[in-house]
């Protein structure tokens, strides 16, 4: 079944959950938009440019002079998230990697309209991500509603697969840590062992994050308002290195 809501398109389909259980997921997909390489090119100064194929390591330092400390969202979709923290922590400079180009020239949009100067963007592949940036970069990663895959043949490519968070790992400094929020209840069960078993310590573990005590102490994301208006619980952790 498929309907439609402004620049999404939202699909429901049934899929076989991670303990083998039917069920019926709502995926949202932005549709292709008109005029996609003018509305990139209008907003360019907030891209940083990188080889998607063969990255190579940013200097991180010339992209936000006079900044001290770095934080990196993986996935930031229509950027909601990305430019609700830029504005509440205008001395944090802030990193928002998007895969796919139609849903970050949304996010570039948002932050223009805004005139955020601590907020860049970058089109790339998170397992490219330890190529692009140094060792001990940010204070705090956000991995906000990220593709379950719920295959078990996919779960490698899930972001919270201890492969990744291995990478993810090198690239926070000492005292940094990762905040994960997601509404798929298998995919969190699935990444608590996948966070330990990488070495992380985790805090502020909760399974309705929004009737728990530590709501509201970040932005919420477009996936988030949507699920959380029908009554779906918000899953959400912190995982220090």
């Amino acid at each position: 079944m498929l309907f439609t809501r402004d620049d999404v398109i939202i699909v429901k389909r049934t899929i076989i959950t991670f303990g083998g259980l039917r069920s019926t997921a709502e995926i949202m997909r932005v549709r292709k938009i008109h005029n996609a390489d003018e509305r990139l090119d209008a907003r360019r100064h907030l891209l940083i440019e990188t080889d998607y194929r063969e990255p190579e390591k940013l200097d991180i330092n010339s992209v936000f002079p006079g900044f001290k400390e770095y934080r990196l969202e993986i996935g930031c979709g229509k950027g909601a998230f990305v430019c609700g923290e830029a504005a509440k922590y205008p001395d944090v400079a802030y990193i928002a990697v998007e895969k796919i180009t139609d849903v970050i020239i949304f996010a570039m949009e948002k932050a223009d309209e805004s005139e955020m100067q601590n907020v860049r963007f970058m089109i790339a592949d998170a397992k490219n991500l330890t190529k692009i940036f140094e060792e001990k970069t940010f204070s705090e990663i956000y991995i906000n509603f990220c593709d379950p895959w719920p295959k078990k043949r996919h779960a490698k490519r899930r972001l919270t697969n201890r492969d990744f968070l291995t990478e993810f790992k090198k690239l926070l400094k000492d005292d940094g840590h990762i905040a994960f929020k997601t509404d798929n209840a298998d995919l969190f069960e699935y990444s608590i062992p996948e966070f330990e078993e990488s070495g992380y310590t985790l805090k502020n573990v909760t399974r309705d994050y929004h009737n728990s005590e530590w709501f509201g102490c970040d932005t919420e994301t477009e996936y988030e308002k949507n699920f959380s208006e029908k009554g779906v619980p918000i899953n959400r952790l912190l995982a220090y290195k």
